[in-house]
């Protein structure tokens, strides 16, 4: 009995060693991940001129302001007008080359800048240096997108269904001479909306698989509007009731409603980001080529916003707020990165850990939303499958977006 205990003894007390010095060397870790002193330098010292910072840091705000607001209201504002309509060619054009904006910002800007900062050699080399943080993050980032994507979407559906089952029961009876509310059906007894095997359209390929669903000959309706057999038109004139505008799109506009919601979740996230960078540099030579080109980005990623938006048919308050909302984040970020900048060390291990962090989560939500409810939700739709001169077009402007928010890399 008496080995036993000194065997229990001798192991506890090894084992408790092992645990002090592993906290000890987390607790070193994360004290000197979090250490404010600086560490090198990111601004050129010849370069560096507070007074001549703070005008261009003005200037930055009004065009990087001017270039949101009028991306986010083009779509809003035109939608009205016939070369600007969410369902026209030009609008779909120019929705591709926003997306391969949004696209080139999420791998080329984002992505690289929390991967440079993760792995800066202020940082702690265990762990910083001995694990891909800044792919893990992104990966993490953009499947957390997939969960709030397909969350959001069932929210708004479960929603819809008891506003529908709310109206059917109010409404008058055949004996009125009105024809009783009837739940949308198609051949097989699907409710509108609802896949194969009873789930519900996640994202954009809900078009690509609403296709497959109804490929066959009685039923399909041709590129050229001529059907054959069996009619599977449902006449779907109901309100959503969700603080939506009567009359969906084809896409349905459960899936724009989560989509705007999302993608504007994740553009502001790293709106804060850039505008707080900007804010706290003293280095004209830094903000400069920044201004043209925040405020390139700024312009193409609120079009694409304001076209998720204006497809979603918010009631106008919703659409203003959010439209505000986009468009004031990366002055509002650039202003408190000003306010903060004498007491704010932009070299520090903390302020490297914390923006590298927040690039990496924003590239994975872009990246996600660029290429799921964007580019797949267009490009596999039927007005594409349809329309040649359309897809060629959208191609070439998603590259031409894409490419042209690459070459910025170069400036900023």
């Amino acid at each position: 009995m008496v080995v036993f205990e000194e065997l229990f003894v001798l192991s506890f007390g090894r084992l408790k060693g092992k645990t002090m010095i592993f906290s000890e060397s987390m607790l070193r870790t994360i004290s000197q991940s979090m250490a404010t002193t600086s560490c090198g330098g990111t601004d050129l010292e010849t370069c560096r001129d507070e007074s001549g910072a703070l005008t261009l840091k003005f200037v930055a705000i009004a065009a990087i302001l001017v270039a949101g607001v009028s991306g986010v209201a083009i779509p809003l504002v035109g939608k009205k007008r016939r070369f600007l309509r969410t369902d026209g060619n030009l609008f779909f054009a120019a929705k591709a080359f926003a997306a391969g904006v949004i696209l080139a910002t999420g791998f080329v800007h984002m992505l690289p800048d929390g991967s440079t900062a993760l792995s800066d050699s202020c940082l702690p080399k265990n762990p910083w240096s001995k694990f891909p943080f800044s792919g893990f993050f992104a990966m993490v980032s953009a499947l957390a997108t997939l969960v709030v994507d397909f969350v959001g979407t069932q929210y708004y559906e479960r929603k819809q269904e008891r506003t529908q089952a709310s109206e059917a029961r109010v409404r008058p009876s055949d004996s009125d001479g009105i024809v009783p509310f009837i739940e949308a059906k198609d051949s097989n007894g699907k409710v509108f909306g609802e896949e194969e095997g009873g789930g519900m359209h996640i994202v954009g390929m809900h078009a690509h698989a609403a296709h497959h669903r109804h490929n066959h000959p009685q039923g399909e309706e041709s590129c050229d509007g001529r059907r054959g057999g069996h009619d599977h038109s449902h006449g779907h004139g109901h309100s959503h009731g969700f603080g939506l505008e009567d009359g969906d799109d084809e896409d349905g506009g459960i899936r724009h409603v989560v989509v705007s919601q999302v993608l504007e979740l994740g553009i502001i996230s790293h709106s804060v980001i850039i505008g707080l960078s900007l804010g706290v540099s003293q280095s004209p030579c830094t903000i400069r080529p920044l201004i043209a080109a925040l405020s390139f980005h700024q312009f193409f990623e609120g079009f694409a916003l304001g076209g998720c938006i204006s497809q979603a048919q918010f009631k106008t308050l919703s659409t203003t707020l959010m439209a505000c909302f986009f468009a004031i984040t990366t002055p509002a970020g650039i202003a408190f990165g000003t306010a903060i900048s004498s007491s704010y060390n932009p070299d520090s291990p903390r302020a490297l850990v914390i923006e590298g962090v927040f690039d990496c989560v924003s590239a994975g939500i872009l990246i996600y939303m660029a290429l799921v409810d964007l580019i797949a939700a267009d490009f596999l739709s039927k007005r594409m499958k349809c329309n040649v001169r359309l897809q060629v077009l959208s191609y070439l402007m998603l590259f031409l977006g894409a490419g042209m928010m690459s070459a910025l890399a170069i400036w900023a």
